[in-house]
């Protein structure tokens, strides 16, 4: 349904990412990869957006880069420049799509997930952000800064993005005034990624589909 194109980051450079189109004035929004890269599980993501009524776009934050070996991924993860994919690559999605007139959001799955929350925190253009099972170090984007509508999706079996983390995202943004819409799934990490048979759980999937779905139509006016 997509393909990948050009798009201009704030610095007048360029990234490439996978577009999935649903047509000319529909809300964007920008999915941000696992650890894997941009493969073809998030572009089937996007796709899957498009025909939801979104116009959909995967920055390719590795620069074509893409593993199913978990050392390389950690490599790839820990050699990536957060900031820059923040203010430059995904600042850059957001306002491509946001160019065409309507609200755009993010959402992410994992690294993707954490990067989410930054770019809710660093992003101006940013209307709503979707986090799947990645908190960044409050350093870099402390949840407590995000003032746009927020909704995370976590696994009680996490032992990367821990029960304790999700508890403390949610404590900092609740402190601050701010109501995000936490839910918690008995299932592993990654339970949302239909590929990796070993954590997938098809209900708990579908369930955080429909609810973050129905929370960006509310959100982003679709």
């Amino acid at each position: 349904m997509g393909q990948m194109i050009d798009f201009k980051r704030p610095d007048g450079g360029t990234t490439r990412g996978y577009l999935a189109s649903a047509g000319a004035g529909r809300p964007g929004i920008v999915v941000i990869q696992e650890w894997w890269g941009l493969n073809d599980q998030i572009c089937g993501v996007a796709d899957r957006f498009a025909r939801a009524g979104y116009n959909a776009l995967a920055p390719d934050l590795y620069k074509g880069r893409v593993t199913q070996a978990p050392d390389e991924a950690n490599h790839l993860m820990t050699g990536l420049d957060f900031p820059g994919a923040t203010h430059q690559d995904i600042r850059g999605a957001v306002q491509h799509l946001a160019a065409q007139g309507a609200k755009v959001g993010v959402m992410g799955f994992c690294m993707g997930g954490a990067l989410t929350v930054a770019a809710s925190v660093h992003v101006p253009e940013v209307s709503a952000g979707v986090c799947f099972y990645g908190i960044p170090p409050a350093d870099f984007a402390n949840p407590a800064n995000i003032r746009t509508p927020f909704q995370g999706h976590f696994a009680n079996k996490d032992d990367w993005c821990t029960p304790a983390a999700a508890d403390g995202l949610e404590q900092a943004m609740k402190a601050a005034g701010q109501s995000p819409q936490i839910y918690r799934y008995d299932a592993d990490h990654g339970f949302f990624n239909e590929r990796r048979g070993e954590v997938y759980d098809a209900a708990c999937a579908q369930q955080a589909w429909d609810r973050m779905t129905a929370f960006l139509r509310t959100a982003l006016g679709a």
